[in-house]
């Protein structure tokens, strides 16, 4: 588990199945209390964590969504 907040951080889980949920992979553990699922990037199995904090990408795709929501808000209005 490499998630910063997860309580199951720094440990091991041995996982009992995985499948896919709204496209991205879900992996169904054994925990502590019985089995739990745990999103793909929450592991080590994820993929890499960017170099910084907000990746060009990632800014661009909140550009997209202020400029989509404004939109809704000036739709509403009229």
């Amino acid at each position: 588990m490499t998630h910063p907040f997860h309580p199951l951080r720094g440990q091991r889980v041995a996982i009992l199945y995985e499948r896919r949920l709204r496209g991205v992979r879900l992996y169904v553990c054994e925990g502590p209390l019985g089995s739990i699922g745990i999103l793909e990037d929450a592991t080590d199995r994820g993929p890499e964590p960017a170099a910084c904090p907000l990746s060009v990408e990632v800014l661009a795709e909140l550009v997209a969504l202020v400029a989509a929501l404004d939109g809704s808000a000036v739709e509403e209005k009229r």
